[in-house]
C-alpha cells in the first residue's frame, strides 16, 4: 500500500468579509483543508454566517 503524504494538503482558516466590514461584534470563521498543488491562490467560498443569519463570502486568511 502506498504511503500517504500530507505535504500538499494543509489547514486553512476562512473568515467572513461582509461581517468584518459591517463592524458588528464577533467573527464568523471556518477551518478546512485545501490542496496547495491544485489551488495555489487564496480560497473563496460561500458559507453560512450564524451571526448575520445568511450566506456570505468567506475568504482565506493568513
Amino acid at each position: 500500500m502506498a504511503k500517504k503524504s500530507k505535504d500538499s494538503r494543509s489547514q486553512i482558516i476562512l473568515e467572513c468579509t461582509e461581517h468584518k466590514a459591517s463592524g458588528l461584534p464577533g467573527t464568523s470563521r471556518y477551518i478546512t483543508e485545501k490542496n496547495r498543488k491544485n489551488t495555489p491562490d487564496r480560497l473563496e467560498l460561500k458559507k453560512f454566517n450564524p451571526i448575520m443569519k445568511k450566506y456570505t463570502v468567506h475568504k482565506e486568511i493568513k
